[in-house]
């Protein structure tokens, strides 16, 4: 049995979410190319590593290494989740939802009173999986996306103060 998070949820054994370190981006571009189809390069890692209001995580697994990550924006109190993925074979197994809810725990301990994300409209786990963590839809970028040209919905998740 693992860890019980703040919401119930059982955290896996073995799983762990730490910042992200320099010997974790070869493993974190590799999820991003998986995961999206114009994929930050290593340079942007790098280029964001112990910046100001800036969170870099990653979900590890103590057999495999690197299975997930997340990149938080905050500045004052607003935040924005800019990206999230699991490799391949991970997804669907729950772990999206552990990693964000550690997300939106940092972003809590930062001071976030709103937190922004844009996703693919066609993307429907996800957005069902933030609607389940109290994010509304609020807007839409269209066109947004490139390969396949795609509409972002704009989500927002509201903290108390």
């Amino acid at each position: 049995m693992g860890d019980v998070t703040g919401d119930g949820l059982e955290f896996p054994t073995g799983i762990d979410v730490r910042p992200l370190g320099r010997d974790d981006i070869e493993a974190v571009v590799a999820i991003e190319t998986e995961a999206f189809t114009t994929p930050w390069q290593a340079s942007t890692f790098e280029g964001l590593l112990g910046r100001d209001g800036i969170e870099l995580l990653v979900m590890t697994d103590v057999d495999e290494g690197v299975i997930g990550y997340a990149v938080l924006w905050v500045i004052l109190d607003q935040g924005e989740l800019a990206n999230l993925a699991l490799t391949t074979n991970r997804r669907g197994a729950g772990l999206g939802a552990h990693l964000l809810r550690h997300v939106l725990d940092r972003a809590r301990t930062r001071g976030v009173e709103k937190l922004f994300l844009e996703v693919r409209a066609s993307n429907e786990r996800a957005i069902d999986l933030y609607r389940s963590f109290g994010f509304e839809d609020v807007g839409l970028r269209r066109g947004y996306y490139d390969r396949p040209k795609e509409d972002a919905v704009v989500m927002l998740a509201t903290f108390g103060s």
